[in-house]
């Protein structure tokens, strides 16, 4: 009968340091540290990693924006032009540039460092979906946080997107340096410890 892997982390509590070893199905990190095997959530981990960055951000009325080499321009539907007028302020703040260039289409110039590698246009698109849900400034103001999940969430590293060991080892690490980095923004999980006590209990090691 199998037997439930030891966690030995408490809530709230990092990884412990590990070491890169492969990205199983292109989804997962496996790494090594001193007490086993570590299986990361890579996009649930970047999530939360982003999702607090964000935040910090914000809170510092610091968004680093990263301009584009070329704008991005894109059809867009009149609920999306108005969102974009209606949130010019809140969108500017967010550290995107992005304004009308015709009735019909919209140009992104520019774009949070932090989601840099993301999707631009579907990014963008989301982001509007939920200011028009969200309705006016003050209700958006309220819901600040979770713009910046669905944020964090489009933004952050999709599966099967194939890391390099050095972009897995940063990821590791800014997990150490990131609160509540044991959970997405959705509640999951975003890592666990395979114990070596867990090991030798599956291969019956020592009976």
């Amino acid at each position: 009968m199998s037997t439930a892997p030891d966690v030995l982390a408490a809530p709230n509590d990092l990884p412990p340091s590990a070491t890169p070893l492969a990205q199983p199905s292109g989804i997962y990190i496996l790494a090594e540290n001193a007490h086993g095997l570590i299986v990361v959530d890579m996009h649930a981990a970047h999530e939360r990693i982003v999702y607090e960055r964000l935040k910090a951000d914000m809170d510092a009325r610091s968004v680093a924006s990263q301009p584009l080499l070329i704008p991005l321009v894109f059809a867009a539907t009149a609920l999306e032009m108005g969102a974009v007028e209606e949130n010019a302020a809140t969108l500017a703040a967010m550290g995107f540039e992005i304004a009308p260039v015709s009735p019909t289409h919209l140009a992104l110039r520019a774009l949070p460092a932090l989601l840099a590698q993301a999707d631009a246009e579907h990014l963008v698109r989301e982001l509007l979906k939920d200011m028009r849900e969200f309705g006016a400034s003050e209700a958006l103001a309220a819901h600040r946080n979770e713009l910046l999940a669905s944020l964090a969430c489009h933004g952050a590293v999709r599966a099967n997107r194939r890391l390099t060991v050095p972009e897995m080892n940063a990821l590791l690490r800014d997990m150490e340096q990131t609160l509540r980095a044991d959970q997405c923004n959705h509640g999951r999980p975003t890592w666990f410890q395979m114990t070596l006590a867990d090991l030798d209990r599956h291969f019956m090691r020592g009976q």
